[in-house]
This record gives structure tokens, sequence and C-alpha cells, in this order.
């Protein structure tokens, strides 16, 4: 789940910057003060640990920001062909079919498979803004501090990847049961109208499946991993060795 913590960040910076009748009157750093005061409040519970995870798409946007208050801080993205994102959102959809879901604001986005995958797809929506600010992180000047981690790897060797993601963070193993990490969030994802959306399987595992998608569709997205090319950046990616 999505903690609100990126949310809250947006908001007090847009309320802190130019533009804003408060911008004029905050020096920068009392910007900072109030931006680092959002991670120190709402994690003051877990002041005691040593590394504290906070899952938002919003920090690969963030990445100047984010090292500034927290020069140590590292982010991870599991990454995925987004021609099987979009795949598998769309068949969500279609598990929904008397559900209007808020994934769509009007019958012009949801009305057909194209629509729908392509509004998925816009910069500021919820496939086209994560793709973009990985991307920004994945060639900016901080993506040494970035890990990406290829999903279909990870569901076919959990242990071994997960190996590879503790000695990146610089973490001591914790012993994971692969066989059972089951989660659900069926009261936020009802709130969304997209049943199922956060359901996790207890067993980590890939499964092949035909894609859903047209052909066409399908092609489209499934060129837009730009991340199979590393020769371009410095961060760090779990991925399978190509022949």
């Amino acid at each position: 789940m999505t903690s609100p913590v990126g949310t809250l960040f947006n908001a007090v910076l847009a309320q802190c910057s130019a533009g804003s009748e408060f911008g004029p009157v905050i020096d920068q750093d009392q910007r900072r003060r109030l931006l680092r005061g959002l991670f120190d409040n709402y994690y003051a519970d877990k002041a005691g640990k040593g590394v504290v995870f906070d899952t938002n798409r919003n920090w690969c946007a963030r990445m100047p920001a984010l090292h500034d208050l927290f020069p140590s801080a590292k982010v991870i993205a599991c990454v995925r062909n987004v021609a099987w994102v979009m795949d598998s959102l769309e068949r969500l959809y279609r598990a929904n079919p008397y559900e209007n879901t808020k994934l769509f604001s009007d019958d012009a986005e949801r009305s057909t498979v194209y629509s729908r995958v392509d509004t998925l797809a816009q910069r500021n929506r919820l496939v086209g803004f994560a793709w973009a600010a990985l991307k920004e992180a994945y060639y900016g000047e901080n993506a040494g501090s970035l890990l990406l981690v290829d999903y279909d790897l990870l569901s076919q060797a959990p242990d071994k990847v997960m190996r590879l993601v503790y000695d990146f963070i610089d973490e001591p193993w914790f012993e994971h049961d692969f066989n059972n990490v089951q989660y659900d969030a069926p009261e936020f994802d009802q709130a969304l109208g997209v049943s199922g959306l956060h359901q996790v399987k207890s067993k980590v595992t890939w499964q092949a499946r035909r894609s859903i998608l047209p052909p066409d569709l399908f092609e489209q997205y499934a060129a837009l991993s730009f991340w199979a090319d590393g020769s371009k950046s410095a961060a760090n990616v779990i991925r399978a060795k190509l022949d």
C-alpha cells in the first residue's frame, strides 16, 4: 500500500512555493524543516528503527529533494514489461464489469481497451506517471541510489533476488517465507472500484498466460522497457542475463 507521505510532501511544497500566498514568507531552510518534519512525525513510532520503507511512486520524481533530506536514502522499484502491466489492469477491469472504476474519469476514457490503456499511460495517470518518474530517476544524477528489480525474475527466484536487494540496502538477511506472503486491501480497492487491485497470492510464483490485449496494443507498450539498456544509466538493475 502507498503511504500518504508523498502526497503530503507535494501538498506542503505547493503551499510553500512561488504562486502561494505563503511562498514569500517561507525561506528555503523553513521549507526543508517542514518537509523533513513530515517524515519525522509520520514515522515517529519507528524512530528507533535503523531503516524505514516508505512506499510511494512519487519519490522517483523527487530524488534531488529526497537526497538532500536523507543523503543515504535508496529507492527500490519493481519493474515489469509495461504491456503485461496493462494486461493485468485490463484483467482487473473486466473482472469488475458492474463497476465504473475511479481509474477512469468518464465514459470516453473507459469505453474500450484502447482508450483505457491509453488513459492509464498518460503522464499524470496510474501507469504513465510511475513510468515517467522512474525513467527520470533512472537517467538522473542520483541513479546510483536506485535499484530496479525485474518482476518476472523476482517471481521465479524470490530467494536469490531478495538476497541481492538486501545487499543493495546493506542490511542483514531476513529469512522470508515466500510460500506465505498473502496480502489484501479490500476496503481500499472497493473505494476505487477495482476489487482485487492490491490482492497478493500466498505463494510467490510465476505463471505464464496469454495476453488479452490486442496484439498491436501489446506490441506498442512492450517497447517501453527502457531499463533493458543499462549503458547510459548508473542505476542498479536486477535482471536476467541475456545470452
